[in-house]
């Protein structure tokens, strides 16, 4: 009834309980749930802009952790601890 996608499950799940419920209320109208493709040819703009915000931010992020790091190991140094 899902097909081999369980993403689509839910959609399926959602149109055979109301339409359970209504039948138990005696109702003659019926729910019609369908789903539209996930992925989408066309990306729009918005999209784009939040990736290359997140893209830029893990950029700055990561060129901020080897400092760090070489701050950890020169205090390690100063007291001379050992592992």
């Amino acid at each position: 009834m899902c097909g081999a996608e369980p993403i689509n499950c839910f959609p399926v799940l959602l149109n055979i309980l109301s339409n359970t419920f209504l039948r138990l209320f005696n109702s003659t109208e019926r729910f019609r749930v369908w789903n539209d493709p996930y992925y989408s040819t066309r990306g729009s703009g918005a999209e784009h802009g939040i990736f290359f915000f997140y893209l830029s931010y893990m950029l700055i992020l990561t060129a901020g952790l080897p400092p760090l790091f070489a701050v950890s190991n020169m205090e390690d140094y100063k007291v001379k601890s050992m592992h």
